[in-house]
């Protein structure tokens, strides 16, 4: 066997390419109309940059403080776990300690970092479907068996249906909520269900919340930390790139206990050593700084949901149907006899619009990720949301 052929079978091969990536291929080449352009609801990211005044605090850092050269401490520095800390305390009505967090260089990482200290060869990891195809895309590449989780028609996964995928090789559940890809929040007493049976069989439930500040409920979404032990059974993750716009920066974080840290560390040394320090000092002075702001992005957020919910009785009139919606996402199932990413592919020429087909959220085998869409509506204001509608009112194939 030649060393090229030997790629074909190395893990990278064999896991699907980017999504998002993948999509950006599909508009190359293709032009747009000036009174018709495109519309991306690909991808669940802020497009502008952060506000001013935390620009300001980055640059001023930049220039006035060596160590936002330097490499930092792997797990973090200090004051923003410690921040972080004591935010999750307030916002969770629970006592969190510094020890328990970390930062990582995005959400990714800290959930990368987290499956690498808690799973061996073989092991499996319970994933709802649709899942966030992030986390599917790890879990192959670090030889960790991803068991699907099928969700019904409200996108909830059922913890009776999880416990009866547990077997001996199992290590962990994945939940995210405010849910990527469909949008939906889960129930706290859905998530205390999952808690309970992770705990009950000694498992870790991951929880990821990187749109937690866009959760439509006020207080806290659940009560997970304030449950005695919390830490020996939950990984929390978290990120502070959509709140602040730090996209580029790279800066998530996770909360569980200080040995299990003590792992992840080895992980997060080996790959990139330590979370930016611009980017941190960004997520600390955001955190002390921008809480009216942010109060006023999720606001926003909330609106142009409510305009998507305003809006599909207008689709629906065409067959399509809202199967959640909520944070950044809408995801929707189509009506018509043709594969979700054909329609995908079909809709930036026809419709001048991006988005992603639910079969890159599903396995292979499941025919509903070919009935189904998802719409990350967060950088379409009110307008841009009645435009996108029109034009798939539009479609008929």
């Amino acid at each position: 066997m030649t060393k090229l052929s030997h790629l074909n079978q190395t893990r990278t091969a064999t896991t699907f390419a980017p999504p998002v990536m993948e999509a950006r291929r599909w508009i190359e080449g293709v032009s747009f109309p000036a009174d018709r352009p495109l519309i991306n609801v690909s991808q669940a990211a802020p497009v502008d940059p952060p506000p001013p005044p935390l620009r300001q605090a980055m640059a001023n850092f930049a220039l006035t403080e060596d160590s936002a050269h330097l490499y930092g401490p792997v797990l973090g520095n200090p004051d923003l776990r410690a921040e972080l800390a004591s935010q999750i305390s307030r916002h969770y009505g629970a006592e969190v300690q510094a020890e328990q967090t970390a930062i990582t260089s995005g959400c990714n990482q800290a959930f990368s970092a987290a499956i690498a200290a808690i799973t061996g060869e073989g092991d499996e990891v319970i994933l709802p479907t649709p899942w966030y195809f992030n986390h599917k895309m790890w879990l192959d590449m670090a030889g960790v068996a991803a068991v699907d989780l099928p969700t019904g028609d409200d996108l909830l996964p059922d913890p009776q249906a999880a416990a009866a995928l547990i077997t001996d090789k199992t290590r962990a559940i994945a939940l995210v909520t405010p849910n990527n890809p469909g949008g939906v929040e889960y129930p706290a007493e859905l998530v205390r269900t999952f808690y309970d049976l992770a705990r009950a069989h000694g498992l870790y439930l991951m929880v990821d919340e990187t749109y937690r500040d866009f959760d439509s409920r006020s207080g806290a979404p659940h009560a997970l930390f304030t449950l005695p032990g919390w830490d020996r059974t939950l990984i929390h993750l978290y990120s502070f790139s959509k709140a602040y716009r730090l996209t580029g920066h790279r800066v998530g974080a996770l909360a569980t206990n200080a040995e299990l840290l003590a792992e992840i560390e080895k992980f997060l040394d080996t790959v990139a050593i330590c979370p930016g320090q611009i980017g941190q000092h960004a997520a600390l002075w955001g955190m002390q700084n921008l809480s009216q702001w942010l109060a006023g992005e999720r606001h926003e957020i909330l609106d142009r949901r409510a305009a998507i919910a305003e809006g599909m009785p207008r689709l629906e009139a065409k067959g399509w149907k809202l199967l959640g919606l909520g944070a950044y996402f809408a995801y929707l199932e189509h009506p018509f006899d043709l594969a979700s990413d054909d329609l995908a592919r079909r809709l930036v020429t026809d419709a001048g619009v991006l988005l992603l087909p639910g079969t890159m959220f599903m396995p292979e085998s499941d025919a509903a990720g070919k009935r189904q869409v998802r719409i990350a509506f967060a950088n379409l204001d009110r307008a841009g949301i009645g435009q996108l509608f029109s034009r798939l009112e539009q479609v008929a194939f």
